[in-house]
């Protein structure tokens, strides 16, 4: 086996060329998790309980058990999360090495800023190809739309109106149907709570992201902090869900190598 390639990024860390950028919100009981009307069940969140520490249940040891969803904060959405691909990879059967891929960094701030309603269009995607080159096969599109701004604040965050509804961005049903018909991504990754927009439940059918990314056998990343430390494109992205058998997703630790 030729150690070349390893030593080289060995090196290249070690001398600051290259930084490890992470992109994960800490997980805690303010943890902003989706909330779905009556009669749908909901996530727990993120629940902490302390079993010792340093105490006489456990004189040199910390430890805790925890209560969480598999879609609390910075998570991994397997293609079974969604019906139309129930049939296809939980999240302990998707391949390590489709775990790890470029990412592609598309900055729609400004359209954000405007309304929070925003689903990513073709015209964007294009325009970035037109800038950057076409998306690499088996990359990871990423939207930085400075949503995590919002994170510690769970109100904020999912920013219910006073229409009684929420709203935040999210992927559009062109752009998923382009990224998984005309490229070959290996997901999408937003940085609001679900990769769909909150008016998703307006589409018929509803979620149309999740219906066609999923459908198609990609996955999803969602509360993703820190995008503004990516280039548009040169990062490699890794995501490492928990490896839970027969799982829809998992909460993770998402992170990006970045040139120095």
């Amino acid at each position: 086996m030729n150690s070349g390639v390893i030593t080289e990024l060995m090196d290249a860390l070690r001398r600051g060329q290259i930084r490890i950028v992470d992109l994960t919100q800490p997980l805690h009981e303010g943890t902003p998790v989706i909330r779905l009307p009556e009669p749908f069940a909901n996530d727990p969140g993120f629940k902490k309980q302390l079993l010792s520490r340093y105490d006489e249940k456990g004189p040199a040891w910390y430890w805790n058990w925890l209560i969480v969803g598999e879609h609390t904060g910075t998570h991994f959405d397997a293609p079974c999360h969604w019906v139309t691909g129930k049939d296809k990879a939980s999240v302990d059967a998707v391949p390590p090495e489709r775990l790890v891929g470029p990412a592609a960094v598309i900055d729609v701030r400004e359209q954000v800023n405007n309304d929070p309603d925003y689903l990513l269009r073709l015209e964007e995607i294009q325009a970035w190809e037109k800038a950057h080159g076409q998306i690499p096969e088996n990359s990871w599109v990423l939207m930085r739309t400075g949503w995590s701004q919002h994170g510690n604040d769970a109100e904020r965050f999912l920013n219910v109106g006073a229409d009684g509804r929420p709203h935040w961005p999210g992927f559009s049903e062109e752009s998923a149907a382009f990224l998984t018909q005309q490229r070959s991504v290996l997901g999408v990754g937003t940085e609001a709570v679900g990769t769909d927009g909150a008016s998703a439940t307006d589409h018929v059918p509803p979620f149309p992201n999740h219906r066609i990314m999923h459908g198609a056998g990609k996955y999803g990343l969602t509360s993703l902090i820190n995008l503004d430390q990516l280039p548009p494109l040169g990062a490699l992205l890794i995501a490492a869900p928990l490896k839970i058998r027969g799982g829809s997703g998992s909460p993770s630790r998402v992170l990006a190598l970045v040139p120095g």
